[in-house]
C-alpha cells in the first residue's frame, strides 16, 4: 500500500509480479523460487527475499482474483512456484501470508502530500483514498475486505492505518504552525472525519464519491478546525 490512510497494497518492493517456475502446486520442488532445484544445481543468492517476494506478490494476486475465499496455500503455491511446504513453514496459513503482505506494504516509503493548504493536504489525501478504493481489480478494498475473515490481518490492517495516520498527522500539524488551525487541534480526529466519508461510501454503501465529492469531504473537516465557514 503507497497511498494515504486507505495506502494501495501492492508487490512487495523489488517485485515486479509473480514468477512463471513452472505449474501446479509441486512446480517449486523442481525449479521453484524457493531454492528447490534439481541434485547438484547451485542455489542462487538472495533466495529468501525473493521467496517473500514472490510469496507475497501471489497472495494479494489471488486475493484480488479469486477473493478471500479463494485464497489458500495451495492456490498461492500454484502462482508463485514457491513450495506449498515452504509457505507452510514460514507463514503457517493465509492469514499469515496476509499479515506478512500489509507489513510489508507499512514499510514503504510514502508521504502525505505538502501544498500548503490544510484543505488541500486533505483532498489530495482522500484522492488518494478514493482512488485506491475503486480502482479495477482494487487491491486495497480486497484486502481490507480478507482483515474481516482472519485476525491476523485483521491485526495487520490496524497496524497499517495507525502508521499512515501517524506519517499524515503532520499535515495538521503544519497548520496549526501556520495559524491556519486552532491551537490544540487533534491530528488523527481531523484525518478521520476527512477520510471516513470516502470508506463510508465505498465499502458500506457501494456508492463510490466522485472527486469533487471526495474532496468536499475534506474541505468541512478542515473547516472545522481552521474556522473557514463553508457554503
Amino acid at each position: 500500500m503507497s497511498a494515504g490512510p486507505a495506502g494501495r497494497t501492492s508487490a512487495p518492493s523489488g517485485s515486479s509480479g509473480t514468477p512463471s517456475t513452472g505449474s501446479g502446486p509441486d512446480a517449486g520442488a523442481r525449479t521453484g523460487i524457493d531454492g528447490r532445484s534439481a541434485p547438484g544445481t547451485r542455489r542462487p543468492g538472495g533466495r529468501t527475499a525473493r521467496v517473500r517476494e514472490a510469496a507475497l506478490a501471489a497472495t494479494l494476486e489471488v486475493l484480488t482474483d479469486k477473493g478471500f475465499d479463494g485464497l489458500s496455500v495451495d492456490a498461492v503455491a500454484t502462482r508463485s512456484g514457491v513450495h506449498r511446504a515452504t509457505l507452510h513453514r514460514r507463514w503457517g496459513d493465509v492469514g499469515g501470508l496476509l499479515a506478512d503482505a500489509l507489513d510489508s506494504s507499512a514499510g514503504e516509503g510514502w508521504t502525505p502530500p505538502d501544498t500548503g493548504s490544510l484543505d488541500d493536504d486533505l483532498a489530495a489525501i482522500n484522492e488518494e483514498v478514493r482512488e485506491a478504493l475503486v480502482a479495477p481489480r482494487s487491491v486495497t478494498a480486497a484486502v481490507i475486505a480478507a482483515s474481516f475473515r482472519s485476525e491476523p490481518a485483521a491485526a495487520a490492517m490496524r497496524r497499517f492505518l495507525a502508521d499512515r495516520y501517524e506519517r499524515s498527522a503532520v499535515v495538521v500539524d503544519r497548520a496549526v504552525a501556520r495559524g491556519d488551525a486552532v491551537e490544540g487541534t487533534d491530528a488523527h480526529t481531523v484525518l478521520l472525519a476527512a477520510t471516513a466519508p470516502v470508506y463510508h461510501r465505498v465499502l458500506l454503501l457501494g456508492d463510490p464519491p466522485d472527486a469533487a465529492t471526495a474532496r468536499r469531504y475534506a474541505e468541512l473537516a478542515a473547516a472545522a478546525v481552521t474556522g473557514h465557514p463553508q457554503p
